[in-house]
């Protein structure tokens, strides 16, 4: 029954995937494998992208493929069904590729619903450079009725893009707010007008060059209807012809560092795991004014003893759910099943308001949920090997290559491949298995001829 506490496929999915993590990242803070199977994205359905940036993770062909929405929408079909019968219902999955606003709208519309028909809950990626009009067409029907309740878009925006209306070759991230707050108002606008809720998601890459500007960019942009701000420290990976000299001369804490000035805080990011803590640190939370309040402590043992509740009672993705009512209903039973659950829930809730400031501070300022994220992708030079001699079943000496093997079986962004049956990480995508598959579409979707 759908109002059931847990979701059994989801949590028989959980536990295939934590069987099959390593051992290192088998541990009590450890969400992949108990709350979710991780997180999913399109592969070869739509490569080519309108702007230059610097670096760039798809491979050189990228843009000698032309943008075919049959191919887009058969290619999504078949690996979100892929998705469906072998990892969980209700996963998050990404629809992303190059640019996905060069899709015709009815296109990227009719994506997004096949995605949902499978269980997932999609996310448009793009570089948020594109009209209103257009997202509008997504969200609405002909006659002006909504085609979906919500949307999810993540847009990429920092100063390593060449190529913005209106900011073609930006040097510094504030050039950009202009533009970061235009996207999350055209969203807002949607809701008002139209009933149509939004989750957005910032992206930004991280270079030397900018890693100092990442504190002023959450500053000024925190109020702009962000959800999450995400953060990927530049790795050698996709096309050469991107890459730079000096980008490994910082590293994660400087990154991770330069995200917690921007909060105002030191950010926990050890009570909660999203795979491997050497691609992902995340912190959940939200701001109170200008005061921000992880959802759990690191330190605080209460704290611990309430996620390691959760985790123990509700398996699966449980919340993959849409309908708020079934929602609320699962919950309630939960808690009818459990009821020693609600004083955990109390004296949790209780923990946040005080640290929050207090009622007055809640009822003040309101709560706006924000998370903050930093993925670190791997090099293209030592994800090629490392996952060769996984697929051989080998562990490599190396120290560095056993490293990102490490990374790879923990990993938590993966790629659907139905024709060999394999679920692979999003590094290995990019790393290994694009520049074929890019040159193979440059026959199959050729760009017109000029004359």
């Amino acid at each position: 029954m759908r109002t059931r506490p847990v979701d059994q496929a989801s949590a028989t999915a959980a536990a295939r995937r934590w069987d099959a993590l390593p051992q290192h990242a088998k541990t009590d803070a450890q969400l992949i494998g108990r709350r979710s199977t991780g997180c999913e994205g399109t592969h070869g359905v739509f490569p080519a992208c309108d702007f230059a940036c610097k670096p760039c993770y798809h491979s050189k062909d990228a843009n000698k493929v032309r943008i075919d929405g049959a191919h887009t929408l058969a290619q999504v079909e078949e690996q979100m069904g892929f998705l469906r019968q072998n990892w969980a219902p209700g996963a998050f999955a990404q629809l992303i590729g190059g640019e996905v606003s060069l899709l015709p709208a009815t296109v990227h519309a009719r994506a997004l619903e096949i995605m949902h028909a499978h269980g997932r809950r999609p996310m448009s990626m793009t570089h948020g450079d594109f009209d209103e009009q257009y997202l509008r067409e997504i969200a609405l029907r002909r006659d002006g009725s909504r085609r979906f309740s919500s949307l999810s878009f993540a847009a990429h925006i920092d100063s390593t893009m060449f190529g913005r209306r209106g900011a073609q070759k930006p040097s510094t991230e504030a050039e950009l707010d202009g533009h970061r707050a235009a996207f999350g108002e055209m969203f807002d606008r949607l809701r008002r007008e139209h009933g149509v809720r939004s989750y957005l998601a910032h992206n930004m890459t991280v270079t030397p060059d900018n890693v100092d500007q990442i504190a002023d960019v959450i500053r000024s942009n925190r109020r702009h209807g962000w959800r999450m701000f995400s953060f990927q420290p530049a790795a050698y990976v996709g096309s050469e012809n991107r890459w730079r000299e000096g980008f490994r001369t910082m590293t994660g804490d400087d990154v991770w560092t330069q995200i917690e000035l921007g909060a105002g805080r030191p950010l926990p990011h050890t009570a909660l795991l999203w795979g491997d803590s050497r691609c992902n640190r995340t912190t959940w939370g939200a701001f109170v004014g200008d005061r921000y309040v992880p959802v759990l402590e690191d330190d605080d043992p209460a704290d611990l003893r309430t996620r390691d509740a959760y985790l123990h009672h509700l398996p699966g993705n449980y919340l993959a759910e849409h309908n708020p009512a079934i929602k609320l209903i699962r919950v309630a039973r939960l808690l009818i099943l459990r009821p020693h659950l609600v004083a955990i829930a109390a004296g949790w809730a209780s923990r946040f308001t005080r640290r929050a400031g207090g009622f007055r501070a809640l009822i003040r300022h309101g709560v706006n949920p924000v998370t903050f994220v930093m993925h670190s992708f791997m090099d293209a030079a030592v994800v090629a090997p490392a996952w060769a001699l996984l697929q051989k079943g080998e562990i490599a000496d190396d120290e560095q290559v056993r490293a990102a093997q490490e990374r790879l079986q923990a990993c938590t962004y993966s790629m659907a491949h139905p024709e060999t049956g394999e679920v692979v990480p999003a590094c290995v995508q990019h790393s290994v298995l694009d520049p074929a598959e890019n040159l193979a579409l440059t026959q199959l979707l050729p760009l017109p001829t000029r004359r």
